[in-house]
């Protein structure tokens, strides 16, 4: 018996030692999501995760052209769904590439190459390929609910020295710091649809390494940082994959007026086709067959009968049911209410009886020289009182 139990004992042990290393794996990979796996496992091994100074390291922005005028003709679900199909894609493609994805706000997309594991000028490189391949893939990608309108992506790289830490305790999140990363956003915000925007320190890595192909496209003012020269990243050696044309355009955050007004018919095609299936769900849903109501009429008949040589006044209530037919004119529901209320009224004065006075009664006594008919003699008392009738008579009004 206690081998018997200490058998099952060692099974339940293991079986939970099983689920628990399962449940740790889930743990380590959400953890790695969060964080770069170097900074991921000095937290579980509890050591303390300081901010690290990078010489150089390469960052990438990007952010979706006219994505104010896309949010305003979607709803709320739709932009989520939007935002997640991008992203989606955009993690499966920076899983082929060292490169960690910093943050996503809103429709802004940051990585960065070069931290937390230095990668020597390797980062320019890796950043750039990459920027290619997603531009790459913006111009196949279709917006679920707006499939005419094109998702133009705007992307500035920059490279420079920079500090990560993780900030934050109860979420931790790794951030960077520095002016490399306001450059980065600088150049992404003055880029255009379809084109990848890369600074002159980027430009002058990527030479560097040869292959890359890069076009000068002037001074160009930086907010807070004066004026850069910067250039236009248009492909590399032996990526074969088509880029999507530039548009050019002298609003760089907008929608062209086309493209505008295309995403507006396709908000109002959605708006068309949702309320026809509100129409025909409402339809669904009302009863087929029709929907018939009862009123009912109260009358009240008297009877006279003969019980025990006296006469007596018996009201009888009887109920009658009238069914309404649906959508029957104003007219009808007049004229029924009419004819009810006068029924009703009638009713009212059949049931507003009211005995006579007991000096006005027939008494009914073996002295009394006012004596009840008898039977033989009913037939013309009735008669006298109301006409012919026989020994039972119905009224709508009780004499006496």
């Amino acid at each position: 018996m206690l081998e018997q139990y200490s058998n099952n004992l060692e099974d339940l042990i293991k079986e939970r030692t099983t689920q628990l290393e399962e449940e740790k794996k889930k743990t380590d990979k959400l953890l790695s999501q969060m964080l770069p796996p170097s900074v991921a496992d000095s937290l579980k091994s509890g050591k303390a995760v300081e901010a690290v100074w990078y010489e150089c390291v390469t960052i990438y922005f990007s952010d979706i052209v006219g994505f104010t005028t896309i949010s305003a003709l979607s709803s709320p679900m739709e932009v989520v769904d939007l935002l997640n199909d991008l992203y989606t894609m955009f993690d499966s493609i920076l899983e082929d590439f060292d490169c960690y994805k910093v943050e996503t706000i809103g429709d802004a997309y940051m990585v960065v190459s070069g931290l937390p594991i230095e990668n020597g000028n390797k980062h320019a490189s890796e950043i750039a390929t990459m920027a290619l391949t997603l531009l790459h893939a913006c111009g196949k990608f279709k917006i679920r609910h707006m499939p005419g309108v094109p998702l133009q992506l705007r992307i500035g790289l920059h490279s420079g020295a920079c500090v990560a830490g993780v900030v934050g305790l109860k979420m931790p999140r790794y951030c960077l710091f520095g002016d490399t990363v306001n450059t980065a956003s600088r150049m992404e915000s003055t880029g255009m649809a379809y084109r990848i925007h890369s600074s002159e320190t980027t430009a002058g890595l990527l030479e560097e390494i040869h292959g890359f192909h890069l076009e000068y496209r002037g001074v160009t003012e930086i907010k807070g940082r004066g004026n850069y020269k910067t250039y236009w990243l248009t492909g590399k050696d032996g990526f074969d994959k088509e880029l999507p044309p530039p548009v050019i355009s002298e609003n760089n955050h907008g929608l062209d007026k086309e493209l505008v007004k295309l995403a507006e018919k396709s908000a109002r095609e959605r708006e068309k086709r949702e309320r026809e299936k509100h129409e025909r769900e409402t339809q669904q849903k009302l009863p087929q067959a029709a929907i018939t109501t009862t009123a009912a009429i109260t009358t009240t008949t008297t009877t006279t009968v003969l019980f025990n040589n006296q006469i007596q006044v018996q009201p009888t209530i009887e109920t009658i049911a009238l069914d309404q037919k649906p959508r029957q004119s104003r007219s009808s529901y007049a004229s029924m209410s009419n004819n009810t209320n006068h029924d009703m009224n009638k009713t009212e004065d059949l049931l507003r009886f009211t005995p006579p006075p007991p000096d006005q009664r027939t008494s009914v006594t073996s002295n009394s020289t006012n004596k009840f008919p008898t039977s033989n003699e009913l037939p013309a008392k009735l008669q006298q009182m109301d006409g012919p009738s026989g020994p039972v008579r119905k009224s709508t009004k009780a004499k006496w």
